[in-house]
């Protein structure tokens, strides 16, 4: 029990700063215009709804790209599945809440929501080999 929460929490560390680097890379591939504070939600909602297609991929790419690789590290700690599925769902999750606070195009809040338990899911099944208990 103890091993797959710490996978977990292993999972959700290698999550964040894989999505924090994924949003730190959009944002400086595509900046906010001079003197947009990003820490107030209605200016932030206002940059989401003109933010090009590219700088929008970025970060749904860091929700998904950070499942799969926060679900790889906790099932390669865990040695079962179920920790990864947590960490995906736990993505999801935050996706969700993202896109509830900030409008986000539609496009990307469905994605978000619905791809990182099996992006999770299929880290998982890439160590696999390396654990006997799938």
């Amino acid at each position: 029990m103890l091993r797959s929460i710490l996978a977990v929490l292993a999972g959700l560390v290698v999550a964040w700063i894989t999505v924090s680097l994924f949003e730190f890379s959009s944002m400086h591939a595509f900046p906010p215009p001079h003197g947009v504070d990003v820490r107030d939600p209605h200016q932030v909602a206002a940059l989401v709804s003109r933010m090009p297609l590219g700088a929008l991929a970025l970060v749904l790419a860091g929700w998904v790209v950070g499942a799969l690789d926060g679900g790889l590290v906790a099932a390669l700690i865990a040695k079962r599945r179920v920790p990864a599925v947590v960490v995906g769902a736990l993505v999801a999750l935050g996706a969700l809440a993202m896109v509830m606070m900030v409008p986000h195009p539609l496009w990307m809040s469905i994605a978000g929501v619905f791809l990182p338990v099996p992006a999770a899911l299929l880290g998982a099944w890439l160590v696999r080999g390396r654990n006997a208990a799938g």
